[in-house]
């Protein structure tokens, strides 16, 4: 509809043209015209564009619950690698063991592997159990390094819907560059309706439940490799 109106316009136009001195003053009230009602057209055509909604994991709170005074453990928080799909701010879904889509207008605030660094970065601090817990962009030293990589952070369509996350995550030493920890984690949490809030509150519990399992995890190692 939008080119017959734009065809008729220049045919239009291209006859106007052919007039000289006050022929031309017509021709410019209609250009006005002209540019005023297709203007109205389009924005007649289009409508509305549907509002995009934004959501965001829950970050623990920073502060230690139980300070260790005598803690000598400074921890360092690496960049989680991941599928670009997971580099990005859509919601992945899938529809079968090789079929992904994005949804177009449901987006997080971040790009999951960032929010999950935050989760992880927040929960290690608020165990109050080392002297330290800072990202790895800063300029602060620390005596070991975790990073991991996401496998998994999605919808999972089938006879039920599930919220999928799968991850590992390795701890380096920093000072003999050894590899001396390192935890896998994967899990279906089920969703509760079948919407993208319900799949979001899912994926976010799941998250929670991983990265506690990871602080529990690191607890213990330290308990049984006291650093000195």
């Amino acid at each position: 509809m939008i080119r017959a109106y734009l065809g008729t316009m220049r045919t239009r136009h291209a006859r106007g043209q052919r007039g000289s001195g006050a022929g031309n003053r017509p021709m410019v009230l209609w250009r006005t015209l002209s540019i005023a009602a297709l203007s109205a057209l389009i924005l007649a055509g289009c409508g509305s564009a549907p509002r995009s909604r934004y959501y965001h994991l829950t970050v623990p709170s920073s502060a230690p619950t139980v300070q260790a005074p005598d803690s000598k453990i400074r921890l360092l928080i690496g960049n989680l690698s991941a599928s670009h799909l997971y580099r990005e701010e859509g919601i992945v879904y899938s529809l079968g063991p090789e079929e992904m889509g994005i949804y177009q207008y449901q987006l997080w605030a971040e790009p999951p592997t960032q929010m999950i660094e935050e989760v992880l970065l927040r929960e290690l601090r608020a165990s109050g159990l080392y002297l330290a817990v800072y990202p790895l962009r800063s300029d602060t030293n620390g005596n070991f390094l975790i990073r991991g990589r996401l496998y998994d952070f999605k919808e999972v369509d089938g006879s039920s819907i599930v919220a999928r996350v799968t991850f590992d995550m390795e701890m380096r030493d920093l000072k003999t560059g050894a590899t001396v920890w390192s935890h896998y984690y994967t899990h279906d949490e089920p969703v509760s309706a079948k919407n993208v809030p319900a799949v979001v509150a899912a994926l976010d519990q799941n998250v929670q439940r991983g990265i506690k399992e990871v602080a529990a995890s690191l607890d213990q190692y330290f308990a049984s490799h006291p650093v000195k």
